[in-house]
C-alpha cells in the first residue's frame, strides 16, 4: 500500500533531535560518495498577468544507508509585487507541493507527502548539523533574523545542537517578533526576547541566524562578534537576485561550507555569483557540508575565528532522509491514508516496458 500523508499529520511527527541525525546521515553519505543528488531544476514561463509566472520546482536524491529515493514537485503560481520598494516574488493562492518517497529494494513507491512541513523541517535540520560542527561549544548566545516558520524550525536546530542561554529576535514587524517571542518562549526554557533592529540582534550574538525574505542584505558584517557562527537560507537565483549578507560578512568569514556548491553556478545565486565575478570569492573558498562531515575540508581553527554556513539550496538528499524517517514514524502510529500500490506499479509480466 501506498502511504498518503497531509502536511497536519506530518507535523511534530518527527522531533527535530532525529531529524537532525537523518540530514547529518545523509550528508555523511554524500561526502563519501554513496548518497546522490541532482541539481535542483525550475521552469517558469510568463503566464496570466503582468510580473506572474507559472512555476515548476523539480528536486531529487538518494541516501543508500535508509534505501530511500525521494522526488520533491511544485506545481505554483507566482508573481512579482513591490514591498517598501524593494521587488519581491510571492506565491499567492493553492498549489501542489509533493514529496514521492521510493524504496531502493524494492523499486515500489513508499509514499505521497505534502512537502511544506518538509521542506521547513529539512532547511533547520541542515543549518542544525552545520551549527553542530561549526559553532564554538561554548556558545550561548543567538541572534535570530525573521520570524516566519523558517525562523521557528531554524531555532529549534540550534537550541537541539547548542545550549543556548538567550535568543535575542527581530523581524521588521513589532507584532511578529513580539509574537514570536512570546510563543517560543512558552515552549522553551531559553530565554527569547524581541529586539528593536538587526543590528542589536547580531551584536554579542555566538551563532547569528537570517530565515528572512528580504532582497537587499540584512547581516551587516561590522556587527559580527569574534567567533561567531553565521547561518543564512535565502538562495535566490537569477530571476529574483536576494542576499541576506554584506560585502563585509563574507569577507570577515575565515571559513564559508555551503550545501551544494553546484547550485550556485547554475542559478547565478545572488549571495556569491558577482562576489565570485568580482574576485572578493574564489570557487576554492567554498567547500560543502558533506566535505566538513568527511573531513574533506577543515572545521572551525580558533576560538575568533568567523564561520560562515551558506544554506543555498533544496537537495533531494534532505527530501529522501527526512520522507523514510516521516514514513516510518506514521507507520508505527498507524497515521495516514492508503492507496493500492497496483496503481502506480507497472508488472512486466512477458513485456518489454520502458525502463
Amino acid at each position: 500500500m501506498v502511504l498518503v500523508l497531509k502536511n497536519e499529520q506530518i507535523e511534530g511527527l518527527v522531533p527535530m533531535a532525529e531529524e537532525i541525525e537523518v540530514i547529518e546521515q545523509a550528508f555523511r553519505e554524500l561526502g563519501e560518495g554513496a548518497a546522490m543528488n541532482s541539481p535542483r531544476a525550475r521552469l517558469r514561463v510568463p503566464w496570466k498577468e503582468e510580473g506572474g509566472q507559472y512555476y515548476f520546482n523539480n528536486i531529487m536524491g538518494l541516501v543508500p544507508g535508509m534505501k530511500s529515493m525521494a522526488l520533491r514537485i511544485d506545481s505554483s503560481f507566482s508573481k512579482e509585487v513591490q514591498v517598501a520598494g524593494a521587488k519581491r516574488r510571492i506565491y499567492p493562492g493553492d498549489y501542489i507541493g509533493l514529496v514521492f518517497l521510493f524504496d531502493m529494494d524494492t523499486c515500489e513507491l513508499l509514499a505521497i507527502m505534502d512537502d511544506h512541513v518538509i521542506s521547513t523541517m529539512r532547511v533547520g535540520a541542515t543549518s542544525g548539523v552545520a551549527t553542530k560542527y561549526l559553532a564554538r561549544k561554548d556558545a550561548s548566545v543567538m541572534g535570530l533574523l525573521g520570524s516566519g516558520e523558517q525562523a521557528r524550525t531554524q531555532l529549534t536546530a540550534a537550541l537541539a545542537v547548542r545550549p543556548l542561554k538567550k535568543v535575542k529576535i527581530f523581524s521588521p514587524t513589532r507584532e511578529n517578533r513580539e509574537k514570536f517571542a512570546r510563543e517560543m518562549s512558552a515552549e522553551r526554557k531559553t530565554e527569547i526576547v524581541p529586539v528593536a533592529s538587526a543590528e542589536e540582534a547580531i551584536r554579542g550574538s555566538d551563532i547569528v541566524t537570517a530565515a528572512t525574505n528580504t532582497v537587499e542584505p540584512v547581516v551587516v558584517g561590522r556587527w559580527l562578534e569574534e567567533g561567531a557562527h553565521v547561518n543564512s537560507i535565502v538562495g535566490g537565483d537569477g530571476y529574483l537576485p536576494r542576499r541576506e549578507l554584506d560585502d563585509e560578512a563574507i569577507k570577515r568569514a575565515g571559513l564559508i561550507v555551503v550545501g551544494y556548491k553546484a547550485q550556485i553556478f547554475l542559478d547565478r545565486q545572488a549571495e556569491f555569483a558577482e562576489r565570485l565575478e568580482r574576485g572578493m570569492v574564489k570557487p576554492d573558498d567554498l567547500h560543502e557540508l558533506a566535505e566538513l562531515l568527511t573531513g574533506k575540508c577543515r572545521g572551525r581553527k580558533s576560538e575568533k575565528e568567523i564561520t560562515l554556513f551558506k544554506n543555498n539550496t533544496g537537495m533531494g538528499i534532505q527530501f529522501a532522509a527526512t520522507a523514510r524517517k516521516i514514513y516510518e514514524k506514521a507507520r508505527q502510529k498507524g497515521i495516514g491514508t492508503e492507496l493500492p500500490l497496483e496503481l502506480f506499479m507497472t508488472r512486466r509480466g512477458d513485456r518489454a516496458y520502458s525502463p
